[in-house]
């Protein structure tokens, strides 16, 4: 990497302001993106900038310095973190190595002694990127995937060719554990076609395997292999609702994966299931999860199970190639691209070379095939199709080009109807955490996880669709509605601040202050004072 992005925290902005300046940063490969006075807004800063290095005061107002650094390494251990501060105590000192800080800098700070900190520092991350990018060591990893047996055994698992009877055999044979008690398939798709540094296919590909292994396996006992140009996990749960922590930690994994060896990485979550032959069925959703990049994007996890409507595979709705591309190009793509998939599908059907006989048994597979299609996505076909058997008597008495207008016309509705259903599911969520936080804003420990957790979605998912529909994170809103709230408070009532403050879910004063004043301006006090002339 050419430059290393840095935050910087302290409380006393003459600080900031002095490391800023009197550093060369750029000379020594880092970036400033920014600075923060207090840990609450550092950590807000770190989750979306995900900076490679921290350097932070230990003591501050609302988050310290050491709290700070135990939400990190929690939910970002690769951020390197080094502490400064005016207090030399030993306590600190070996709470910080506990922490794993990279150093313990004393004030006043010497800016020939950071910048040789920093110096070295940056060799040491240049190290370990090395090591994650260099062929050699990617090589070794790719000789030394999982033993051939039990790559077959995932394989056939995920292929559904193994019946419930054998797998216990294979599981001792082959010496694997899956205790769940409940399961689930990963897909984590690397694309070629967005590889920046031009790396050989197979070692990117084999340098995500690594990195996904070491950060999901151990805490998901997920077995990992490569399967059709893929990396497949299968991962353990001790619950069905840890599926959404699952999926937080799959999207992390895929914005550091960008960062960190410069590759686009989507991962597909199939539905969880409980019997280890339901696998198959779970890798079906999760391969199907992954396509939906083109609709939420790449660089993020995608959980079959969170997208609306319930749009996970059902197998075998139809054998026919051109018809199953075209109810993909239906949930998928734009109009052109299901038009032309029809078109393909329409060629087929009026062949010359079939009979009557032939031509009918087609058409009845395209009428089963559209009701099918419509029931798995919560389309009632009936409403205007009519029932099978009607529908089914006037296709047959339509010429081909009739028929084609017909279809493309069905497909176009296929198409708005599925396209409506996920903007009310989508909505519904939306409505549901602002009833909620209407409801709770009260109450101190209201957060987005909690809220994720009612609703029982990823923050992930609910992140990237508030932030959508909404221009603002679900924090930002939570803040502006409680801001509003007490504005009016300060107003229409005498309440003393502190009483304020905790009506609207704020036990630190201080803390209600310094937000009030970063929404409005002023303090809450002068605020009372300025509108209650008016």
């Amino acid at each position: 990497m050419d430059r290393y992005t840095l935050l910087l925290v302290d409380d006393e902005e003459e600080v900031i302001q002095i490391i800023m300046k009197k550093i060369a940063w750029e000379e020594i490969g880092f970036s400033v993106i920014g600075h923060a006075n207090n840990g609450v807004k550092a950590l807000e800063m770190v989750e979306e900038y995900q900076p490679d290095v921290v350097i932070t005061d230990i003591k501050m107002p609302y988050m310290d310095g050491m709290e700070l650094a135990k939400r990190m390494k929690a939910d970002y251990p690769d951020i390197k973190i080094l502490f400064f501060t005016g207090f030399d105590e030993f306590e600190y000192a070996r709470e910080a190595i506990h922490l794993e800080v990279e150093e313990y800098i004393l004030k006043p700070l010497n800016a020939m002694e950071l910048t040789e900190i920093f110096k070295k520092l940056k060799t040491k991350l240049d190290q370990e990127i090395s090591e994650k990018r260099n062929a050699e060591i990617l090589q070794k990893y790719y000789m030394e995937s999982l033993p051939l047996l039990q790559v077959n055994f995932y394989s056939t698992l995920i292929e559904g060719k193994l019946g419930e009877e054998e797998i216990p055999k294979y599981l001792s044979d082959y010496q694997i554990s899956f205790t769940g008690p409940y399961y689930c398939c990963l897909v984590i798709h690397t694309s070629l076609s967005q590889n920046e540094d031009h790396m050989s296919p197979q070692l990117l590909i084999t340098s995500v395997q690594k990195q996904a292994e070491e950060r999901l396996e151990e805490k998901w006992h997920a077995k990992s292999f490569s399967y059709l140009g893929n990396t497949v996990l299968l991962a353990q749960l001790a619950d069905r609702k840890e599926v959404s922590e699952l999926t937080d930690e799959c999207d992390r994994f895929c914005k550091y994966a960008s960062r960190i060896i410069g590759a686009v990485v989507t991962i597909g979550i199939g539905p969880v299931c409980e019997n280890i032959c339901e696998l198959s069925e779970s890798y079906s959703g999760a391969r199907e999860a992954v396509s939906y990049r083109v609709l939420y994007g790449a660089s993020r996890a995608i959980n079959m199970q969170e997208i609306a409507p319930k749009e996970i595979t059902r197998q075998g709705f139809s054998n026919d190639t051109e018809l199953s591309n075209l109810f993909k190009m239906i949930r998928l793509s734009s109009q052109e691209d299901i038009l032309e998939a029809a078109d393909a599908y329409l060629q087929k059907l009026s062949s010359p070379e079939k009979s009557m006989q032939q031509h009918h048994v087609a058409v009845m597979e395209l009428v089963s095939a559209l009701y099918r299609f419509g029931a798995n996505q919560d389309i009632a076909v009936e409403e205007f199709c009519g029932d099978i058997g009607s529908l089914y008597g006037k296709l047959m008495e339509m010429e081909p080009e009739m028929l084609g207008k017909w279809l493309k016309q069905i497909s176009l509705v296929f198409q708005e109807k599925i396209i409506h259903a996920r903007y009310q599911s989508t909505n519904s969520f939306i409505v549901q955490a602002k009833e909620y936080v209407k409801n709770h804003y009260d109450e101190e420990d209201l957060s987005l996880d909690r809220v994720c957790q009612e609703l029982g979605v990823s923050n992930s998912y609910f992140s990237t669709i508030f932030k959508k529909e909404e221009g603002t994170s679900f924090i930002g809103y939570l803040t502006d509605y409680r801001m509003e709230k007490a504005s009016r408070m300060l107003v229409e009532t005498k309440e003393k601040s502190y009483i304020i403050a905790r009506q609207v879910g704020y036990t630190d004063a201080n803390y209600f202050s310094y937000v009030f004043k970063r929404r409005f301006g002023v303090s809450p006090s002068k605020y009372r004072t300025e509108y209650a002339k008016q």
